[in-house]
């Protein structure tokens, strides 16, 4: 690594999707971009995170699932190839390769700040006019006596499981422990999900209740309310003791309650970067941190902890570090959890304020619902007294495509009126949403003033069509 002479114009720290990003936007706007990375380019998002668990997804909503109750076995070595023919295929994008063709510089090891403007890389010195922390972030074991004793694993370490797991215990009820509790169940896994605080705590409770009862038809005990107290040796495994008085067996303990930050050993005391109380490097709506010169990007920053988040986040600081630009970030942020069926969600997911409402077309009146038989979804929009859209839930198969153009109308404050005269494909599940914005607005033309206006006007094209028949120029 070359990095005499002239500081660069954007050293980046760390691999993963915000990484990625921030290093391809430089380098392709003609930037000298040095990007370090530990481990390997990609991040959780290739390795353990967004691919791999889709894929295990996808294989558990195949023929070759074993189904509750129907006897067979799956075959979990072919379930293993799948997952990692999955990252194979879209490793390439990722790699250090790719990055270089661009004109960046990939360096594999650690960086660490050792001034405002200016690092070490596997101890070298490097000066740089501009940074960006991509570090990410990493499972949270909580202090549970006993815990780390069993040896569990989480969203990381689940994908170095040789066999499938015959009794798994997740501690957790958040989008990665239903994601994946329904998926083992589905394999084959004798299943027990343990939530303190409940299934899916942040999405609408209707589309909570509807999960919590899809996973209880695959297999999986769902207990919530239950705190996890310590966990002991089993005669075959380990023991889970959670709140009263109860036990569960396990083969394996898979935890997911949460992520935290990776910012250990990068210096930031000596870049003046600095950080929240939960470790987060703080940063403003153009994601720049504490220090003019350092931006921040990702699972790092307090942000929501998604992948798709990461990216815009990390384009957004780049092209301001690169270019001096003076963007902000978007509050518009849409989320989905990949069970099945899917849970979308963006914007307000229930009413707040005054004259806020919401209207909802349940999926057993969809036509595509139907005739896929997949009708136990429904679509939510919450709106304010003029009709703007706010936001809302959507439940059901590829919920999290049809959220797309709902995200579209929260972030352009469209209105129900807006949204019934764009022209919707038919027969799709997307049909739901245009369905719910024709329903509010009907709903709006019964309301005393515009059912008044509404007769007049017919009235007075009433009139004007008998006297043009009158005149002649009329059609019986």
């Amino acid at each position: 690594m070359d990095v005499s002479g002239e500081p660069v114009d954007l050293l980046v720290i760390g691999g993963g999707t915000a990484g990625l990003v921030g290093a391809r936007t430089a380098a392709r706007l003609g930037a000298r971009t040095v990007l370090v990375e530990r481990a390997r380019t990609g991040g959780d998002c290739l390795w353990t995170g967004c691919v791999p668990s889709k894929a295990l997804l996808s294989a558990a909503e195949g023929p070759d699932a074993r189904r509750p109750g129907s006897g067979t076995a799956t075959d979990f070595a072919a379930v293993r190839r799948r997952v990692a023919d999955a990252i194979a295929a879209i490793e390439p994008e990722d790699s250090p390769e790719a990055l270089e063709a661009l004109g960046a510089t990939v360096v594999s090891g650690t960086a660490r700040f050792t001034g405002p403007r200016e690092a070490e890389i596997n101890g070298t010195k490097i000066r740089f006019r501009q940074a960006l922390i991509a570090t990410g972030g990493a499972p949270i074991l909580p202090p549970i006596p006993g815990l780390e004793a069993a040896r569990p694993v989480t969203s990381e370490t689940v994908w170095d499981l040789e066999e499938l797991p015959g009794r798994l215990v997740v501690i957790g009820g958040g989008p990665v422990a239903c994601e994946l509790g329904q998926a083992f169940a589905r394999l084959g896994s004798t299943v027990t999900l343990l939530s303190r605080s409940g299934i899916l705590p942040r999405e609408d409770r209707d589309a909570a209740a509807l999960i919590r009862s899809r996973l209880t038809a695959d297999g999986v005990e769902v207990i919530e309310g239950a705190a996890v107290e310590r966990v002991g040796a089993g005669e075959t495994g380990s023991t889970v003791h959670a709140s009263g008085g109860r036990s569960f067996d396990a083969d394996v303990i898979l935890v997911a309650v949460g992520r935290g930050p990776r910012t250990a050993g990068l210096g930031l005391g000596s870049a003046g970067v600095e950080c929240d109380d939960a470790g987060y490097v703080r940063v403003d709506t153009s994601m720049r941190t504490s220090n003019p010169a350092v931006w921040a990007a990702g699972d790092v920053t307090p942000y929501p902890d998604f992948t798709h988040l990461a990216g815009v986040h990390a384009s957004t600081a780049t092209l301001n570090a690169v270019l001096g630009g003076r963007r902000t970030v978007d509050t518009t942020i849409p989320r989905v959890t990949f069970t099945s069926p899917e849970v979308a969600a963006v914007g307000q997911t229930s009413p707040s304020g005054r004259g806020s409402t919401t209207r909802t077309i349940e999926h057993a009146g969809s036509d595509r619902a139907i005739t896929q038989q997949e009708t136990s979804g429904f679509t939510r929009i919450v709106l304010d007294r003029r009709g703007r859209i706010l936001g809302g839930t959507i439940v059901g198969p590829r919920a999290g495509e049809s959220l797309a153009e709902l995200t579209l109308a929260v972030h352009q404050k469209m209105t129900t009126r807006a949204l019934t005269a764009v022209t919707h494909p038919y027969p799709t599940y997307n049909d739901a949403l245009w369905n719910a914005a024709i329903a509010e607005t009907y709903a709006r033309l019964e309301r005393p003033l515009p059912r008044a206006a509404l007769k007049l006007l017919v009235g007075l094209n009433r009139r004007r069509s008998r006297r043009a028949r009158r005149d002649g120029h009329g059609i019986d």
